[in-house]
């Protein structure tokens, strides 16, 4: 029996998330046990879900620490397990940090370092940089996230104002091997911008991260500005004989989630066509390009014919104007809606494979043929609400949110529209 348009939708989504599970992609990627010590460390919104799986595959002895954010916790037997808060940094996260760098300490050349690094690390590995206190990283990280920029450029600024990522936690290993495992939820999966590369090289400089800071026009701290103006936040460069007995494995990332969603789409009867995994810009002028793109297959059959879905990733920005309860996906899939304005046979999910669109414990939402009539009908609003960037109480009081509950992965943003 062929599932009805929501139900469909949903089975693709749990698809991806499926895909991107630690259990499933990460035993491939264990080395083999070294002469000495085997040291586990990581940070990301998956990175206990990882230690579980190493745990369960690991054949010698194994000790270290890892944090998550809360309610993403899962039992370990050896690896410390430590939650703190996202995507606001709190104490935590600080304390949890300084066990991670003591844990590597007075290694040897014969010791291996296995760095489980995941989306969402950036926040919950904190050591202020020089001159810095938690407040000030606090009060950057909310600016960082209202100011529309891309999460590449929002990494670049946490970097040069951390002591702990753009690689010092892989310097701070030296001289033991490090193998750092990638869950990526970046567009374009650079170590570099998973988490704010703990474990890698970077070549982006304090004078990147100003600039950076200057064309979003981005509130500082004065000690966070004067620690990027004075350069004293430089990061670790290529070169570095630190980093001489690093190795780097992606063990997932978003193009392998959107394929297994396509997979669900075509034994449906759906052709799929991946559009990209590393989707960029304003969540509504995304949505507004996209539509355009539905309205076309559906009205002329170009540049696809129905039935099919189109799939997408990445990472879209929302440039906070209003007061609302917002999330990228839900803003998208709002915008989304006032494009295709109750297009026949055009249903659509827009969620974070994490399950937490923007502050929300949401992954994302469901749009519908008559989700604008609905709205209406209850004396709802739509371009209302987008202007206060208040799309989760839209679809929320429709009964159209997606909610998953922690997810124990996270390969970004998940965007599924199906033309019938």
């Amino acid at each position: 029996m062929t599932p009805t348009p929501r139900a469909l939708l949903r089975q693709m989504f749990d698809a991806a998330v499926a895909a991107a599970q630690p259990a499933l992609c990460l035993p491939p990627h264990l080395p083999t046990p070294p002469k000495g010590r085997t040291i586990v460390i990581g940070a990301g919104k998956a990175s206990a879900a990882m230690a579980q799986a190493l745990e369960a595959h690991w054949p010698g002895l194994l000790e270290g620490l890892v944090v998550t954010r809360y309610g993403y916790e899962v039992p370990c037997q050896r690896i410390q397990i430590v939650q703190a808060a996202h995507p606001v940094p709190d104490a935590a996260g600080v304390e949890a940090t300084q066990r991670i760098l003591h844990t590597v300490q007075g290694l040897t050349p014969d010791d291996l370092v296995i760095a489980l690094i995941s989306g969402g690390g950036s926040s919950l590995l904190v050591a202020p940089g020089q001159g810095l206190t938690l407040a000030d990283k606090q009060a950057v990280n909310k600016a960082l996230l209202a100011s529309g920029a891309t999460i590449a450029e929002m990494n670049c600024v946490r970097r040069h104002l951390s002591s702990i990522k753009g690689g010092r936690l892989g310097a701070a290993c030296a001289p033991a091997q490090l193998l750092t495992l990638l869950i990526s939820d970046v567009p374009g999966d650079s170590p570099t911008d998973i988490a704010s590369g703990p474990t890698v090289m970077d070549t982006s400089t304090c004078a990147d991260a100003l600039a950076i800071v200057i064309r979003y026009q981005i509130s500082l701290p004065d000690a966070a500005r004067a620690l990027l103006q004075s350069g004293a936040g430089e990061t670790i460069k290529p070169g570095d004989a630190r980093l001489t007995n690093s190795r780097v494995r992606m063990i997932t990332a978003p193009q392998i989630a959107l394929e297994a969603a396509a997979q669900v789409a075509q034994a449906a009867g759906f052709t799929p066509y991946i559009l990209g995994d590393s989707l960029e810009g304003e969540a509504r002028d995304v949505a507004k390009v996209l539509g355009a793109m539905a309205r076309q297959v559906v009205q002329h059959g170009q540049p696809f014919k129905t039935p099919c879905v189109l799939l997408s990733g990445g990472e879209t920005t929302v440039t906070l104007k209003g007061q609302g309860r917002g999330g990228r996906n839900v803003e998208f899939l709002l915008s989304l809606a006032l494009s295709l304005d109750a297009s026949p046979g055009v249903y659509a999910l827009a969620g974070d494979t994490d399950g937490v669109d923007g502050m929300e414990e949401i992954a994302g939402a469901i749009l519908t043929p008559d989700t604008l009539a609905r709205a209406w009908a209850q004396g709802m609003n739509p371009r209302s609400f987008l202007d206060h960037n208040d799309a989760h109480s839209f679809f929320q009081t429709l009964g159209d949110s997606v909610v998953t509950g922690p997810t124990l992965t996270n390969v970004n943003d998940f965007r599924a529209i199906l033309l019938g």
